[in-house]
């Protein structure tokens, strides 16, 4: 006969320890609301995971006092993204150009972002971080989520919370418990991550070479970029199937100044698989039940954007939620609110991300096609007006955050 779980308590349970539990567990932490993470493995180090911290969430770091310290640490910054064309260099975005303190992407390993962040969450006696603690299940009484079930080296525990937080990716356990329903698009294509060595005399910023059917984007990681070479929905297998030779011939064909850094690919090891995806729920919480970030919203990798949008879910739900949960007045309306504040930004970027991907990438991955810059694009890159809109949509999204007092 299997035994009883040990019993805790916590104000507010926060599963997963990605960017937008970290920084929901450390806002609230910091107004005095006792707060548990739960993270499934035992530490942050998983490889290619976004690294991309954008402007507004360097602003809203800034705001708490962290963003000096988080310069601190080792990091590279893109300040411009270009695109290579067969037509020739196309800047699409100069974040040089945006009215912030933080004109640039910052680069920088998640490992390192999460670790960071939980330190400073550390420092909070609400605060408490369990890692290696497997969420089994949902406590349900009446109809309202009372906290969860978890596992760990210890045994089992049920945790019993005010409020619970689905804030675990986009392979979401507790979206999966909680019985949500999501919506689902279908994006072109998947992504093959790797790394190549970098040069001093490279180019700075972020560079996307795109002909003969290939995409190929390069990411200053300081000594390496980050490469993501974007292939069509499904194809992994044929391009395994084909060879390291292949790809690499493939990807010196598209961005042939760099293609004596390709042959440093010599194991498929080094190279990672993305299946892209793209969905949301349609509604957000559940009575003791709120999902944020990639749990609520899968976002496409299209602008690098998806930490951002899911840091920023984390800082308006602290903002909404602190309060009532620290009085203990948390009620259904207050869930509602944090959906009513993000949904809609989510909503266009992800409607913005799919017309990109049906319009531009689809049409760039047909080798049958010679790409060109779509003439609309061409005209508002050319009017000082509307040039800089590209950089402030993936910079600082379509509705900045800030941290309330």
């Amino acid at each position: 006969m299997e035994a009883e779980p040990d019993r805790a308590e916590t104000t507010c349970c926060v599963v997963g320890a990605g960017p937008a539990g970290v920084i929901l567990a450390l806002l609230l932490a910091r107004k005095g609301v006792a707060v548990t993470l739960l993270e499934a493995h035992d530490n942050f180090d998983r490889d290619f995971r976004g690294d991309t911290i954008h402007p507004s969430v360097l602003e809203l770091l800034d705001e708490i006092g962290l963003a000096e310290s988080l310069h601190q640490l080792p990091h590279a910054k893109i300040s411009t993204g270009t695109l290579m064309t067969p037509d020739g260099p196309v800047v699409l975005g100069d974040f040089r150009r945006l009215r912030t303190r933080f004109p640039y992407i910052m680069m920088i390993p998640q490992k390192d972002f999460l670790a960071f962040v939980a330190g400073e969450a550390k420092r909070y006696p609400s605060f408490r971080l369990l890692m290696g603690a497997r969420v089994e299940a949902l406590v349900e009484e009446g109809g309202v989520m009372r906290g969860v079930v978890y596992e760990d080296d210890a045994g089992k525990t049920e945790l019993r919370a005010g409020l619970t937080v689905g804030a675990d990716g986009r392979g979401s356990r507790v979206r999966h418990l909680g019985g949500f329903e999501q919506v689902k698009t279908s994006p072109p294509m998947d992504i093959l991550w790797f790394r190549v060595p970098r040069l001093a005399a490279d180019p700075d910023g972020g560079m996307a070479f795109i002909g003969g059917g290939h995409i190929l984007v390069m990411l200053n990681r300081g000594v390496q970029w980050q490469c993501a070479n974007v292939i069509l929905k499904g194809s992994s297998s044929q391009v395994r199937a084909a060879g390291l030779e292949a790809l690499r011939r493939d990807l010196a064909e598209v961005a042939p100044s760099y293609a004596e850094r390709f042959q440093s690919l010599n194991d498929w090891r080094q190279v990672s698989m993305l299946s892209v995806e793209s969905s949301r729920v349609k509604r957000w919480f559940k009575p003791g039940l709120l999902l944020i970030g990639d749990a609520a919203h899968v976002m496409s990798p299209v602008g690098g954007v998806g930490i951002n949008y899911a840091i920023m879910d984390a800082a308006e739900a602290a903002n909404v939620l602190a309060a009532p949960l620290g009085a203990g007045t948390l009620g259904e309306g207050h869930l509602r609110e944090v959906q009513r504040r993000r949904e809609w930004p989510t909503r266009l970027i992800q409607a913005l991300q799919t017309r990109i991907q049906r319009r531009v990438i689809a049409a760039a991955l047909d080798p049958r096609r010679t790409f060109r810059v779509p003439l609309v694009l061409r005209l508002l890159l050319r009017l000082p007006v509307l040039r800089n809109l590209p950089a402030r949509l993936i910079g600082l999204g379509f509705k900045r955050v800030h941290v309330e007092r």
